[in-house]
């Protein structure tokens, strides 16, 4: 399986994503190493493309990274997760059998659509 994911492992990473949302959508995806819904959710994330990079916080590696995020979000922690951050706000979230390639690719798209104008060449 290609890896597709970019790290978000600090409190460092969570402050540069969050502000990055306010120029694009930002997908983050929790996963659990211990889950096997988790397992199958990472599968369907990298079965195609994503539209943006996938931000992985592993929360067994990153505890209180995961747990800051939901607090400064107000989303309650689940896992497996996928969020869209928009304007440092979770505009978009589901878990467990939620997180699929084309549920996370259509909400970023919508998103990205609704919030920032469209890129000309």
């Amino acid at each position: 399986m290609p890896d597709v994911f970019l790290p978000l492992a600090s409190d460092g990473d969570l402050d540069r994503l969050l502000a990055a949302s306010h120029a694009e959508p930002v997908i983050v995806f929790k996963h659990s190493e211990s889950c096997g819904a988790s397992w199958m959710a990472e599968a369907s994330l990298t079965a195609q493309p994503p539209p943006a990079p996938v931000h992985k916080l592993v929360v067994q590696r990153s505890r209180a990274v995961s747990e800051r995020l939901a607090r400064l979000l107000g989303v309650r922690h689940e896992s497996p997760q996928a969020l869209i951050l928009v304007e440092g706000k979770a505009a978009w979230h589901t878990s467990h059998a939620g997180v699929t390639h084309e549920r996370v690719a259509a909400a970023w798209g919508r998103l990205r659509a609704a919030h920032f104008a469209p890129v000309t060449a």
